[in-house]
């Protein structure tokens, strides 16, 4: 999963740089090296020493300004591209080195030049990671892959023909999305200086009401269909990948082909918690706590719940962003106990062991899910498909906190398109 996950992120960066040739010949292209310190935060009791965070980042990307298709003219003329990093915690003997790929999306803020917003979300490759005998106190990363994902803001402080000077602020964090445990992630908050080196062999601009007088104001509705082949791992002593299978819909609107947003319903299957249940582990015996999940284990390892969904569109590219609630996900109780009482929980649970509280922490992580990731349509939304397949890799979380990734396909159909 993590080398398709790998695999699918560098496909999608191909695509978010160029789309179609005559892009190019539209906008800019931009290179800006960037410089980052700041402050890798512990991940856990005991966690190594760190000094400052050092990051060095190339961006590779294209100025839309002159890019006549719709999104690029409504998000008023953002850069994307593609960013190639490299990462030192602050710790080379316990945290080693961090290389990551990421395309990302950058926007002007506050209706101002000066001011940028960059997100971005992509694969790194860590050179060290938890090891039980040579790196035990590590317990951020147990994967060689990980998801990355960075938001920073930039403010443009000095400006010459040739170069725009930057300086930022934001996070990055890594995690590999609940694959692997020990999984407590990377969180580092960082100083950003930077280079937006000009382009000189940029196409000349084109006139204002040559961009924007095409676009009128459009709305449509959609409902949408997709299944998705997920994976985690359940406990330390349960630390073998298994899958989650999802089922979802949903139904919403799409204004002006660019920014989708829609409400809708996901059911999931955990395997882990399934096999749990059906093998009689320790806490669905009979007399301990949740023996009575044995009576129906398929019906207690679902999840059900509704969603709130938002998307912006790049023709072919998807950003996706979901807020879930969820009404039924009962063996999440069994995952909380074993994990978050003390540590190294066996498989054999003594009755005198301590597990994790059902406190309000336990019930917010159970009832919020979260899902941020990519797609890419098969169809771009300049044409107003009325019909669309899409692929798509997600991290899925319980309110911030990795549950599982998931690779997914979905179909969209489209109707009732109208101006305003």
């Amino acid at each position: 999963m993590k080398q398709q996950l790998t695999v699918f992120f560098l496909f999608i960066s191909i695509f978010t740089i160029a789309q179609t040739n005559s892009d190019w010949q539209k906008s800019a292209f931009t290179f800006t090296p960037e410089v980052l310190f700041g402050k890798t935060m512990e991940s856990n009791d005991g966690f190594p020493d760190t000094e400052l965070q050092k990051q060095i980042i190339l961006n590779f990307g294209r100025q839309h300004t002159n890019n006549l298709q719709q999104w690029a003219q409504r998000l008023k003329g953002p850069n994307t591209g593609f960013s190639i990093g490299v990462t030192e915690f602050g710790n080379l003997d316990s945290l080693g080195f961090a290389i990551t790929a990421m395309p990302f999306l950058e926007f002007k803020a506050f209706g101002s030049d000066r001011w940028k917003v960059l997100t971005g979300m992509g694969a790194s490759y860590f050179t060290k990671k938890y090891d039980p005998l040579t790196n035990p106190q590590n317990q951020a990363v147990t994967t060689d892959i990980t998801w990355a994902f960075r938001m920073y803001l930039y403010y443009q402080i000095y400006t010459t023909k040739n170069i725009d000077w930057r300086t930022g602020l934001g996070y990055s964090h890594h995690s590999n999305g609940h694959t692997r445990l020990l999984n407590q992630g990377y969180n580092s908050f960082l100083v950003s200086i930077s280079a937006a080196i000009k382009n000189p062999l940029k196409h000349p601009e084109v006139v204002p009401s040559e961009k924007t007088s095409t676009y009128k104001e459009s709305i449509n509705d959609y409902f949408a269909l997709r299944a998705g082949l997920g994976q985690n791992v359940f406990a330390l002593a349960f630390n073998d990948r298994k899958n989650v299978y999802t089922i979802a819909g949903e139904y919403g609107r799409v204004y002006n082909n660019t920014f989708k947003v829609g409400l809708g319903f996901y059911y999931r299957f955990y395997q882990h918690y399934y096999d749990y249940i059906q093998d009689n582990e320790s806490l669905v015996q009979a007399g301990r706590e949740f023996d009575n999940f044995t009576d129906n284990p398929w019906y207690n390892a679902t999840n059900l719940g509704i969603s709130l969904h938002g998307e912006v569109l790049l023709n072919h590219i998807g950003i996706d962003l979901q807020l879930g609630y969820n009404l039924y996900k009962p063996a999440y109780k069994l995952e909380w106990r074993i994990n978050e009482g003390w540590d190294n929980t066996p498989r054999e649970i003594p009755e005198g062991w301590v597990l994790g509280e059902l406190d309000g922490s336990y019930k917010k992580k159970q009832r919020i899910s979260s899902r941020l990731g990519l797609k890419y349509y098969l169809i771009g939304m300049e044409k107003s498909p009325k019909n669309n397949i899409y692929i798509g890799a997600n991290l899925n979380a319980n309110l911030g906190q990795a549950d599982f990734t998931e690779l997914s396909i979905g179909y969209v159909h489209s109707f009732n398109f109208r101006e305003r």
